[in-house]
């Protein structure tokens, strides 16, 4: 028999009636003959507020402890939506992310699956049940749960489907698909039927807010085809695959942006003294995501290597550098705040050339200075004034005509 996995966000279990509409759903789909695994997250609002309880008991709790108190919401969600299946009569079980067989690395808040041992789900589902797993969690080594961090239930049913053969995964959440651009933000932006891994992960990396790019990686991997839709309403959502078909040939298929954006700058005495390779490999030991990078070795002048980092990593960052200083061997760092990242993607500029001009062009006629510039073979990015990043998004998707495209 066929299977499904079905992920749902906070969005969808907002409350005891939204709980009962991922019932209907899960049934529908088990209605159609499908097995079905439900993966939740955490109700909308539940982990704030365990988190202020965590607070107000205190300031330095152990990350073991946190991790097992906010597994719990994730927890109560999947439990809920097995009682509702088995209050309409479908015979319904929950798991907890270790029960699913969810094995981790030891890395708390930002855990890694290593492996899936999916033997209780397959026992559930030849006996007829719907198994709702709770998302974004597991156990490590020394059987400390652990929690997936941001991306965590999206990546857990990927995780899941790839070990049951899933059909699909379907990802309910409050936008319908994937559009061109941000609707909420960008005049004309529309949804798109299809959308390649690659593209995906570009727009993820770069802001988007649809899908974690971890759980894109892990779709591209093990080739899932993933369908992100709306839990509102029924209606036709994008499906994520390998190959699609282009809609009137774009070139550019999607803008994406990314506020509170940091430049730090370290600078050196003299080239010898400078290791990138050791600097990065600090920052990403600690699991500090950087970006855009540019070094600048210029006679007469100290050389300096600067790169971004997201708001929220920037007080780590700094601490990581400042404890590794003598190490690094590098003089002074140095930050520049009020920044934000825009980026163009799509597959066709592979074989297309002057893309990056044109969309340099367009933002010197609107008087956007860039401060920065990074490139693969599918996406541009501009690293510009945070109080330009909206204006710099509108033009780039006026300046590459998306929302003159044919989309669903």
């Amino acid at each position: 028999m066929a299977r499904i996995v079905m992920k749902f966000g906070g969005a969808a279990l907002a409350s005891i009636e939204h709980i009962r509409n991922v019932a209907k759903k899960a049934i529908a789909e088990k209605e159609r003959g499908f097995e079905v695994v439900v993966v939740t997250t955490s109700m909308r609002g539940m982990a704030k507020e365990i988190a202020k309880m965590a607070r107000d008991l205190s300031d330095n709790a152990s990350k073991r402890e946190l991790n097992a108190l906010f597994s719990t919401t994730s927890h109560l969600s999947s439990t809920l939506v097995a009682i509702a299946l088995q209050e309409e009569g479908y015979d319904a079980v929950s798991l907890t992310g270790w029960q699913a067989g969810i094995q981790t690395d030891d890395m708390y808040s930002n855990a890694r699956i290593d492996e899936l041992d999916a033997s209780q789900i397959e026992k559930h589902l030849k006996q007829g049940e719907i198994v709702i797993v709770a998302g974004g969690q597991g156990i490590d080594n020394s059987r400390n749960i652990t929690t997936l961090g941001k991306g965590g239930a999206e990546t857990s049913a990927i995780a899941i489907a790839a070990k049951l053969k899933a059909e699909r995964v379907d990802v309910y959440t409050n936008v319908d698909g994937v559009y061109t651009a941000d609707p909420s933000h960008v005049a004309g932006a529309q949804k798109l039927k299809e959308i390649s891994y690659d593209e995906m992960l570009e727009l993820s990396n770069l802001g988007s807010q649809v899908l974690h790019p971890r759980a894109v990686e892990l779709a591209k991997k093990f080739q899932i085809p993933v369908v992100i839709r709306s839990s509102e309403t029924d209606t036709v959502g994008t499906l994520l695959k390998e190959e699609v078909e282009m809609e009137k040939n774009l070139i550019v298929r999607g803008v994406a942006y990314e506020s509170d954006v940091i430049r730090l700058t370290v600078g050196y005495d003299a080239y010898s003294n400078a290791s990138l390779a050791d600097m990065f490999t600090i920052l990403a030991e600690n699991r500090i995501n950087v970006d855009i990078i540019v070094q600048a070795i210029i006679d007469g002048l100290k050389p300096t290597v600067s790169f971004t980092i997201l708001k929220e990593e920037f007080a780590e960052a700094l601490r990581v550098l400042e404890d590794s200083k003598l190490s690094l061997g590098f003089s002074f760092a140095d930050f520049e705040i009020g920044l934000a990242k825009v980026s163009i993607i799509g597959s066709g500029m592979t074989s297309h050339p002057g893309v990056a001009a044109r969309m340099f062009d367009r933002l010197r006629r609107e008087d956007i200075s860039v401060k920065m510039v990074s490139t693969s073979e599918i996406k541009v990015s501009v690293v510009v004034p945070q109080d330009e990043m909206i204006h710099a998004a509108n033009v780039l998707h006026d300046e590459f005509n998306l929302e003159k495209a044919l989309y669903i």
